[in-house]
């Protein structure tokens, strides 16, 4: 039996819950874990995640996702961002303890505990999620595999230093993104150029993936305008024990897109899933 339990709220370091998502095959038996890391501007309920959930579910594994503390989401609407100022003062640490908090939460759930094998837990996400759970895998014990969809491989060249816009960031102490499909003009507190420079070494991708131990498995589509391949070539080039799985036309997000209102998959979407259900099962 299908069992799916929406908007649990975990308790973070950060003063705000974590609005987490469950989806498993009710069987009394542990299964895997896997927990998925939406990206930037994302939120766990985007798109075909649901049916990307539901998926994983269905080929007996323990499926959380989640949305970060401060995504811009709320307890109350977990979907899209109503707290564009717990947005602007989101940055990387802040993501990694809340990754700690779920990995924390699932590992001493009471709840559950029939339900999950603790000692098989993955990491999976999507874009910038991707170096929180390289990061992340590379710190903690406790995860034994890691997949990135469309995953970043550099975070400081993002930041683009040495241009005007840059410059006025600094000085004002906040600058603005246009949400293309809210409109909303999302700010970014200075606090998440400088919360990185203090922990650049632990913030730097390149050296999470070479310290990588465990299994990764890197996807990545031909026409992702957002995200170059190279960023996926650089991740495997970086661990040699990595698999690249180039999925060839996928776009960032596999072909799906917000709102999405249909049953079924978009087809690069649902080859990734294989693919990831493969690497998983091997």
């Amino acid at each position: 039996m299908s069992s799916i339990t929406k908007n649990i709220l975990i308790e973070g370091k950060h003063n705000k819950p974590i609005v987490t998502d469950v989806f498993f095959e009710t069987t009394n038996t542990p299964k895997p874990i896997i927990i998925f890391c939406h990206g930037y501007k994302g939120f766990k309920d985007w798109g075909a995640w649901n049916l990307m959930a539901d998926a994983y579910s269905k080929a007996g594994f323990f499926f959380i996702k989640f949305n970060f503390s401060h995504n811009g989401g709320t307890a109350e609407q977990p979907i899209d961002f109503p707290d564009l100022e717990a947005f602007g003062q989101n940055n990387f640490t802040k993501e990694l303890d809340d990754l700690k908090s779920v990995l924390d939460w699932i590992c001493a759930s009471e709840t559950y505990k029939k339900e999950v094998n603790t000692q098989n837990i993955s990491l999976l996400a999507h874009s910038r999620g991707g170096g929180i759970i390289c990061i992340k895998t590379e710190e903690d014990s406790r995860i034994k595999n890691v997949i990135t969809l469309a995953g970043v491989s550099d975070y400081k060249v993002r930041f683009n230093e040495n241009t005007e816009g840059f410059k006025l960031w600094q000085e004002t102490g906040i600058t603005y993104i246009e949400n293309g499909r809210t409109k909303q003009q999302m700010p970014h507190y200075f606090q998440f150029y400088t919360n990185f420079i203090e922990n650049e070494n632990r913030f730097t991708i390149k050296r999470a993936v070479e310290n990588l131990t465990v299994p990764h498995l890197i996807i990545h589509g031909t026409q992702d305008p957002t995200v170059s391949l190279d960023e996926a070539k650089n991740l495997h080039k970086w661990n040699a024990k990595s698999k690249l799985e180039i999925i060839d036309g996928a776009d960032h997000v596999f072909g799906a897109s917000h709102p999405w209102n249909e049953n079924t998959l978009p087809t690069d979407l649902e080859k990734a899933i294989e693919n990831s259900i493969a690497f998983l099962k091997k």
